[in-house]
């Protein structure tokens, strides 16, 4: 959902976490559901007050470790609706097209072929102008909305 935890580093320790709970405010799933990846290397704190973010050093050896091409994650705004990150050991995706009604932003859905050689495409989506309200243009937002 959101990334990577410095408290898990095998998809098996996924799988055996409780996550029927409330998401606590610190631990594996906290950070699991926040955490971000980052242009620095190793862990670092996360401006979003939860999780950490993680380092391409961080994804490429839990992907090697797993045996994954690419670990995909959403929970963060990118603005074409899908980004890749740590030399496409990481990939954003965000489905919702013009988020808050304020933001702008294409959605993108991300699909995979069956067969080990195949890389994903995506499908992106531009965004509707609510009914009544003017065309909002393409910016930046704020991280947290």
């Amino acid at each position: 959902h959101g990334g990577l935890s410095p408290s898990v580093d095998a998809l098996d320790h996924i799988r055996q976490l409780d996550r029927v709970q409330e998401v606590p405010h610190e631990g594996p799933m906290c950070d699991l559901l926040w955490s971000d990846p980052d242009d620095r290397t190793g862990w670092g704190i996360s401006p979003r007050g939860a999780g950490f973010t993680f380092g391409q050093d961080v994804s490429e050896q839990f992907n090697q470790r797993n045996g994954l091409t690419l670990v995909a994650r959403a929970h963060q705004l990118v603005m074409e609706g899908y980004n890749w990150s740590h030399e496409k050991n990481v990939v954003t995706i965000f489905s919702a097209p013009n988020y808050c009604y304020r933001c702008g932003n294409q959605a993108a859905i991300m699909e995979v072929d069956e067969g080990e050689d195949s890389s994903p495409t995506f499908l992106q989506f531009d965004p509707a102008p609510r009914r009544g309200e003017p065309h909002v243009n393409r910016r930046t937002p704020d991280y947290f909305l």
